[in-house]
């Protein structure tokens, strides 16, 4: 028996691990326990236990406490092992002897005890560390059945409580995300649906009641029958979904107060249990009640702006912040032709001129950009495919933001205010041609004036020289009383300063003085006259000095626009009660494009004739407002250059049949 103890001792302690290989070969002499083979059977048996557990554990024996522990703990020791093997307890952790000694003591005394997450700030890595352990101290027992020490199994939670903290503090915001959350939410358990949670926008919706540990019904009781219980039911029995859209609710908001109506969307989602049943329901949502009103309100700012655009003369229309339009008023359908799902496929881009298109778009792209306005005048094409000039305007309609939620634009046709400004243009360049041409004018006959008057100076002329000289200036000075007379008679009749006298007339004698006056240009050019009257007499009720000049100027204007050796014809003819004169040649023409303004002022074409006959053009002017103070009209048609003219003069005859010339006058 005695062989096999010692055996035993031999074999102490069991070869497994780091530690229990150290035990085995430290050297113990001198330490409180001695030699391995002196310690107690008791001592022996725990410390093999200990060394066999993959659980950190140590032991601290006798009155030194001396210290023995196995490979798990020796990670707890960090840089202390394997110094602490064999050393007293209170040395190697005199860093937390405070904390522990009482416990210590108290398993010394044969009590043990457990402690969990014990906070423990130790110095194993030569730095100050926070951790927490749970550990439980139990006595250990000698032969004779006295405390001889303690063992402690323990385990370093240091990782777990920081996890679990970091775990709370995340919960904790969870649940004041939770709170905090715009729309509305709510945790109800358990069939009764008793509310768990609720944030602080589902409180402000049901009027700040308590709720929490209530369930719904009592909570909330004016919701019952009006759907919401039914859906929770359904939802916790089925585990399934649902949604809510636009739900109208009666709430009790104020105490005393009547229901209030709230208009919500949400959604229950069925919360589960770790076994798969259903043991709550999540509600989330949001109060839309406002946003309706503000939508609607949109809706009837923007049917009344559209109402007020379908009574606009101008096209108008709306466009998304994009620019994308989508809506037109009447006023665009009726001048494109087109139709509200026409234009569905179509885009403003399809009736600009593909001429001005490229500029229409890069403006419309900055205006989008910026967010500024965007104007500009373009031409836009018609039902009937003719182009008409608008003026565009596009503007932001703006959130209270500043954002742009929509464009609203018109486009006003200006085509006549475009066809006026360009009229005008031209006119002001014909007055400045006329002015020009009027210079020259005035200024030709003072040549042939002064070299006259220079010749009459010199002594010793001839009789037939200072005749001749004298022809010169009186043709010259008569050249200019009669442009400066034309000058009078336009500013004096486009003034309104021409007062005529109107009295009986004979067409005939009209005519006959008209001719006598302009005989003398016809036969210098060798020009053939015919004059064609109505075989029964008229008369006419007119100013005969005024309508003489009429005839005469268009007689004269068909002079000087003919080539010599032409023909210019004057053919009357009396109608039912009017007189139409016209008088036609074979001249130069006029072209197409001037047809509309030669009876305008400052309208000059380039003709070589007019110039070398000289003569401000000022002519078909005064017989255009002299027909028309007689309360007649006057037009002109020309089949283009070299073709010719014709210019018709329609009067209104006398209306008093007395009047008439009788037969043999």
């Amino acid at each position: 028996m005695d062989a096999i103890m010692d055996a035993k001792i031999q074999d102490f302690p069991a070869p497994t691990g780091e530690v229990g290989r150290l035990i085995r070969h430290k050297d113990w002499r001198g330490t409180a326990l001695g030699a391995p083979d002196g310690w107690p059977a008791s001592l022996r048996t725990v410390v093999n236990l200990v060394l066999h557990a993959k659980f950190p554990m140590f032991i601290a024996w006798g009155a030194a406490r001396s210290f023995l522990y196995n490979d798990a703990y020796a990670e707890i020791l960090g840089a202390r092992h394997p110094q602490a093997l064999g050393g007293n307890f209170q040395q190697i952790w005199s860093d937390i002897w405070d904390q522990i000694a009482p416990i210590v003591e108290q398993s010394m005394q044969g009590v043990g005890s457990y402690w969990q997450d014990m906070p423990l700030t130790i110095f194993r890595k030569g730095y100050a560390e926070q951790t927490w352990f749970t550990f439980s101290y139990s006595p250990i027992h000698d032969d004779s059945g006295g405390v001889a020490g303690m063992y402690c199994v323990c385990t370093e939670t240091t990782t777990a409580v920081l996890a679990k903290r970091h775990q709370a503090r995340e919960l904790e915001r969870m649940r004041e995300l939770f709170r905090q959350a715009p729309g509305f939410t709510a945790v109800v358990r358990e069939p009764e649906h008793i509310f768990e949670l609720a944030n602080d926008a589902f409180l402000e919706l049901i009027g700040e009641r308590p709720i929490i540990g209530h369930s719904l019904t009592n909570a909330i009781p004016e919701l019952v029958g009006q759907g919401v219980v039914d859906a929770l039911n359904i939802v916790y029995a089925s585990g399934e979904p649902h949604l809510g859209k636009a739900v109208v609710l009666r709430l009790q908001r104020q105490a005393g107060m009547p229901l209030e109506q709230r208009v919500v969307d949400f959604v229950y989602q069925p919360i589960r249990d770790p076994h798969g049943q259903v043991s709550g329901v999540f509600i989330q949502g949001n109060d839309v009640t406002q946003a309706l009103k503000a939508e609607k309100a949109l809706r009837d700012s923007e049917q009344r702006l559209r109402q007020l655009a379908d009574t606009m003369a101008q096209l108008a229309w709306v466009a998304h912040p994009d620019g994308q339009v989508h809506w037109y008023n009447q006023r665009w359908y009726a001048y494109t032709g087109t139709t509200p799902a026409s234009m569905a496929a179509l885009s403003w881009e399809h009736f600009y001129a593909p001429e001005a298109l490229a500029a229409a778009r890069r403006q419309w792209g900055e205006a989008i950009a910026s967010g500024t306005p965007f104007e500009g005048t373009f031409p836009i094409r018609s039902d009937a495919g003719a182009y008409r000039m608008f003026y565009t305007r596009m503007v932001p309609l703006p959130d209270s933001d500043g954002a742009v939620v929509k464009w609203f634009g018109t486009s006003t046709d200006v085509t006549v205010l475009e066809d006026a400004k360009n009229e005008l243009k031209a006119a002001a360049a014909r007055k400045d041609e006329f002015l020009a041409m009027l210079a020259h004018e005035l200024r030709n006959p003072l040549a042939p004036i002064r070299t006259a008057a220079e010749l009459l100076s010199i002594k010793g002329l001839s009789h037939e020289q200072i005749v001749k000289s004298c022809n010169i200036i009186g043709r010259q000075v008569h050249n200019l009383t009669r442009q400066l007379d034309d000058l009078l008679d336009v500013a004096q009749v486009t003034r309104g300063m021409v007062s005529i006298r109107p009295a009986p007339c004979a067409l005939a004698d009209l005519v006959a003085e008209a001719v006598e006056q302009t005989g003398a240009g016809f036969a210098a050019k060798r020009h053939t006259l015919t004059v064609e009257l109505p075989g029964d007499a008229c008369v006419l009720t007119v100013d005969k000095v005024r309508m003489v000049q009429v005839i005469a100027n268009v007689l004269d204007n068909a002079a000087k626009y003919t080539p010599e050796a032409g023909a210019v014809a004057l053919r009357a003819v009396a109608g039912d009660g009017f007189v139409s004169i016209a008088v036609e040649d074979n001249g130069i023409g006029v072209d197409q494009h001037l047809l509309p303004h030669v009876f305008e002022l400052f309208t000059q074409a380039e003709r070589s004739l007019d110039r070398a006959q000289g003569g401000l053009g000022l002519g078909l002017a005064l017989v255009k407002n002299l027909v028309e103070l007689h309360g007649g009209q006057v037009t002109m048609a020309s089949a283009g250059p070299g073709q010719g003219s014709r210019v018709a003069i329609r009067l209104p005859r006398a209306v008093d049949a007395s009047l008439e010339p009788r037969a043999g006058q």
